[in-house]
C-alpha cells in the first residue's frame, strides 16, 4: 500500500466527491455559504455506513408535511454548532410566515357596529314594548290613568259605528243585486219562451206575444237598473272599505302613539315621585328626553286624525249624496215602468252599461 493512501483517514475515504452530492448550482451556493462542512450534513456511522435512522427520520418528516407543499416552500433554519435546537427545521409556507411577522389580524369594525345597532334596536323595542304593555293592562284593570281627547274620541266613535252601518247597507245592495240578476235571467228566458210559442200557435199568437214583448221589456229595464245598483254599490264599497278604512289606519297610528305617550307619562311621573340622587338624575332625565319625543308624536297622530276626519266627512257627504239620489231614481223609474226616465237618470250620472254579449275592451284598447 502506498503512502498515500495510509495517509488518508477511514472517514475521509467514505466522503463523496462535493460535485456528485450537489449538482444544482442553487445547492452549491446554500454549501458554500453554510456555517457547516459538507461532511456535517452527512451522517455516517461509525463503520462508515449510512445511518438508516436519519434517512427514515427524513421519509417521516416527509409524510408529515401537507400533500402538495414543495421544496420552494419550505423555510428550513440551520443552527450552529453551539446552538441548543441544533438540527431542527421549520417548515412552513411562507404566505403563514408573512401573517405571523405581520402581526395579529384585526377584524373589520362594519359588520361588528351593524350588530351592535340590531342589538340596540331589539333593545330598544323590548324596552318600549314592556312599558306600553304594562299601560294597557293598568288602563284595563283600571289602575292606570290615560289621556282622553273627548271631542276627537266621540268622532272616531261615530265613524266605527257608521262603517258597520254603512257595511250593513252595502251587503243588502249586493243581495239585491245577485237577485235582481237571477231575476232578469228568469225574465229573459220567459221572453224567448212565448215568442217561440207565439210562432208555433196560431190561436195565440198574439197573447203568446204580448207576453214576450212584456217580459223582454222587464229584462231590458231590469238590465239597466242592475246598472244603477251595481255602481251604487262599487261607490259605497270604496268608500268603505278604501276612504274610511284608510282613515281608521291613521286612528290606530294615533292610539298606539296614545299609549307610548301615556307609557312614558307614567314612567316620568315615578320617577319624579321617588329621590333625587347621582343614580336617579341621569335616569330622570332621560325619562323626560323620551317623554317629550313620544308626546311630540302623540301630538301629530293626533293632528293627522283631526284633519282626516274633516275631510274624510266632506268626502263621504258628497259621494252618499250622489248614490242615494242615483238608487231613489232608479228604482223608483224602474217599478213605476218609466223606460225614459229611468235611461235619463243613468246619464245623469255617467252611468255606463255593459251590453249583453259584449266583452270588456282589454288594457291595450283602453289606453
Amino acid at each position: 500500500m502506498s503512502d498515500h493512501s495510509s495517509d488518508t483517514s477511514p472517514n475521509d475515504a467514505t466522503l463523496p466527491d462535493p460535485e456528485d452530492v450537489v449538482s444544482d448550482p442553487e445547492e452549491v451556493i446554500m454549501a458554500q455559504d453554510s456555517p457547516r462542512s459538507a461532511a456535517a450534513e452527512i451522517s455516517v456511522t461509525s463503520n462508515g455506513d449510512y445511518d438508516e435512522t436519519e434517512h427514515n427520520f427524513n421519509m417521516d418528516l416527509k409524510r408529515s408535511m401537507p400533500v402538495g407543499l414543495g421544496l420552494s416552500e419550505t423555510h428550513m433554519t440551520s443552527h450552529g454548532y453551539d446552538a441548543g435546537d441544533e438540527g431542527i427545521i421549520e417548515a412552513g409556507t411562507f404566505q403563514a410566515e408573512r401573517q405571523q411577522r405581520s402581526g395579529p389580524i384585526v377584524l373589520a369594525e362594519e359588520p361588528r357596529s351593524t350588530a351592535i345597532e340590531k342589538l340596540e334596536l331589539v333593545r330598544r323595542w323590548s324596552l318600549n314594548t314592556y312599558k306600553c304593555t304594562r299601560q294597557i293592562l293598568s288602563e284595563k284593570l283600571g289602575r292606570g290613568s290615560r289621556t282622553v281627547d273627548l271631542e276627537l274620541e266621540a268622532q272616531i266613535e261615530i265613524l266605527r259605528d257608521n262603517k258597520k252601518k254603512y257595511e250593513h247597507v252595502l251587503k243588502l245592495a249586493q243581495t239585491l243585486s245577485s237577485q235582481l240578476y237571477q231575476m232578469v235571467q228568469t225574465q229573459r228566458q220567459m221572453g224567448d219562451a212565448f215568442a217561440d210559442l207565439s210562432l208555433k200557435s196560431i190561436e195565440l199568437h198574439e197573447e203568446f206575444g204580448y207576453n214576450a214583448d212584456t217580459q223582454k221589456l222587464l229584462a231590458k229595464n231590469g238590465e239597466t237598473l242592475l246598472g244603477a245598483i251595481n255602481f251604487f254599490i262599487s261607490s259605497v264599497n270604496t268608500l268603505v272599505n278604501k276612504t274610511i278604512e284608510d282613515t281608521l289606519i291613521t286612528v290606530k297610528q294615533y292610539e298606539t302613539a296614545r299609549i307610548e305617550y301615556d307609557a312614558y307619562r307614567t314612567d316620568l311621573e315615578e320617577l319624579n315621585l321617588g329621590p333625587r340622587d347621582a343614580t336617579t338624575l341621569p335616569k330622570i332625565e332621560q325619562s323626560q328626553q323620551m317623554f317629550q319625543m313620544h308626546k311630540e308624536k302623540y301630538d301629530k297622530m293626533r293632528g293627522d286624525v283631526s284633519v282626516k276626519l274633516k275631510f274624510l266627512e266632506e268626502n263621504k257627504v258628497k259621494v252618499l249624496h250622489n248614490q242615494l239620489v242615483l238608487f231613489h231614481n232608479a228604482i223608483a223609474a224602474y217599478f213605476a215602468g218609466n223606460q225614459k226616465q229611468l235611461e235619463q237618470t243613468l246619464k245623469q250620472f255617467h252611468v255606463k252599461l255593459k251590453t249583453p254579449g259584449v266583452d270588456a275592451p282589454s288594457w291595450l284598447e283602453e289606453q
